[in-house]
């Protein structure tokens, strides 16, 4: 039933009377379909993990049998000492560590100076030095090995991890990714307070705008460390076999006439672990910051 209401001023307002309106509820628990629907995809996520574990703690003969194993055997320590023994690779974890770090450190705090730039800094030709910046990302990478290892020849680089880092010190993705964070997570109104206390540029950047870009300095540098670690084609080029990284002593692991399955599902569990460890140690933030970006607040 709708009646009209006067007001003061005369204009009259309608009522809506005898509808009951149900009580807002701010939130809502999942339903069992939804806890179910999780952790299908947990377990589906984590079987190759554990696959690894269960083949790399067998012996081949057992990996024909039919049913295949489903738990863990007691031959993890003799593969991971097959492992070590085999190739280099108490010496590439080394290295993809040295080369991961020093990538994901240098290409967060580059991408987040150009991305303060970008988004609050106003210069000429800002909007199309970016556009040049992000245009690089469709050049396949493919295409400049054979320049970028003449460049390292050149520079007496070639063999070294000198020639795996430089290249990877910025990325236009890391430009792009922080630039658009940068835009809606500083306000101008707190950079413009700041410069009213006498801050310079510099000092804004370290007291202001880094720790406001943490959250998505988290999800840049998992996302490069990872990409870094992966790496397999420009290491395998410009690195020795003796001094390789991860991926290349992988490589060389599965590389027999015979395929030695433990042995190399040995090898890739030792080099998932690392990537486990950071994602435990970055995880809070990782996932603040991807919420932080679907969420508007």
């Amino acid at each position: 039933m709708t009646t009209f209401t006067p007001t003061r001023s005369g204009s009259r307002v309608a009522v809506v009377r005898g509808v009951r309106r149900k009580p807002y509820r701010a939130e809502r628990r999942p339903g069992k379909l939804a806890y179910l629907t999780l952790a299908g995809l947990a377990v589906f996520s984590g079987f190759p993990i554990y696959w690894s574990l269960v083949v790399a703690s067998q012996d081949n003969s057992v990996l024909g049998a039919v049913p295949p194993p489903f738990g863990i055997g007691s031959h993890l320590f003799e593969n991971l000492d097959r492992a070590f023994g085999t190739v280099p690779f108490l010496r590439a974890l080394t290295n993809s560590f040295v080369v991961s770090g020093a990538i994901t450190v240098s290409v967060v705090l580059f991408s987040t100076l150009a991305g303060f730039a970008f988004a609050k800094l106003r210069f000429r030709g800002r909007n199309a030095l970016l556009l040049m910046i992000v245009a690089t990302m469709m050049v396949p990478t493919q295409l400049g090995i054979i320049p970028l290892y003449l460049i390292m020849i050149k520079a007496h680089l070639a063999g070294t991890m000198y020639a795996v880092i430089a290249p990877s010190l910025v990325s236009a993705f890391g430009v792009f990714f922080m630039t658009q964070f940068l835009r809606e997570a500083v306000p101008t109104e707190l950079l413009e307070a700041a410069r009213a206390d006498g801050c310079s540029t510099i000092r804004i950047f370290w007291h202001v705008v880094l720790p406001a870009s943490r959250p998505a300095a988290a999800v840049l540098g998992m996302l490069t460390f990872m990409t870094a670690w992966n790496d397999f084609f420009w290491p395998l080029v410009v690195l020795t076999p003796e001094d390789p990284t991860v991926q290349v002593a992988l490589s060389t692991l599965a590389s027999g006439y015979v395929q030695d399955y433990s042995l190399s599902l040995t090898g890739t569990l030792i080099a998932t672990v690392p990537l486990l460890a950071l994602f435990g140690i970055l995880g809070r933030h990782i996932i603040g910051g991807i919420m932080q970006g679907a969420v508007k607040g």
